[in-house]
């Protein structure tokens, strides 16, 4: 399949409804509104195929770069990859949701987010941190380093209240992954959890509904899930 034939079966697939809510969320035109699971068809015909990704994702079509995450090969996938992809994601279901979660399967993925993170830019430090979401979520805990990230739980500690929107979303987040998925620092990860207490994050004038860290954490803890990994990344 080519370009253009994926815009096609793409348009095909979206709606309205869709399109309106994505759009409440920060997606810009071009867009058609395709729900993810829709794409699952697609993905099954075209199979991880990097150039056809690269492609799409040039395309700034949000629907596009969605399914370019989906079809990336992060075996194939360059730190230059990674970085020009990121600075084509205006909004964060791009810089989180397609470029952290590729990036996530590839080797260099904590080097790569540490930069990201000591960049101080919105996206770039919501999508590292989101990368290590994602990482602790589906890799062993021998994995990382323990005194790193201790230390990035008091830095997130010290700066979300005073960090922008979507980078504290993603340090939020930081602190429930820890606290659920990286046993090591879970009793570290809930006493942050309980020092940042409730955040608010606005999408423009809307604020938006940030879970407490805190509360996230007590829930998995009750129902057995602290240490719990993900077998995949991507869907």
């Amino acid at each position: 399949m080519d370009v253009q034939t994926v815009l096609q079966e793409l348009e095909l697939l979206g709606s309205e409804r869709t399109k309106k809510v994505y759009m409440q969320q920060g997606a810009q035109e071009p867009l058609f509104g395709v729900a993810t699971g829709a794409m699952k068809p697609i993905f099954k015909k075209i199979g991880y195929n990097q150039a056809l990704a690269n492609e799409l994702y040039a395309t700034g079509n949000y629907d596009a770069m969605y399914l370019a995450g989906m079809i990336a090969d992060p075996k194939v996938m360059t730190e230059a990859d990674f970085n020009r992809w990121m600075e084509g994601a205006y909004f964060y279901m791009i810089s989180d949701f397609i470029v952290a979660v590729t990036l996530a399967e590839t080797d260099f993925a904590q080097a790569v987010s540490d930069r990201w993170i000591a960049s101080g830019k919105e996206l770039y430090v919501s999508a590292g941190y989101s990368c290590y979401c994602w990482l602790l979520g589906s890799r062993r805990d021998e994995e990382f380093d323990r005194e790193k990230l201790n230390t990035m739980l008091e830095t997130v500690e010290k700066t979300i209240h005073s960090s922008p929107d979507w980078a504290r979303y993603a340090m939020n987040n930081l602190v429930t992954t820890v606290g659920i998925s990286y046993v090591p620092l879970h009793e570290k990860a809930i006493s942050a959890a309980k020092n940042i207490g409730t955040i608010e994050v606005f999408r423009g004038k809307t604020k938006c509904s940030v879970p407490v860290a805190a509360d996230e954490i007590q829930k998995a803890v009750d129902k057995g899930r602290i240490g719990f990994k993900r077998k995949n990344v991507r869907c």
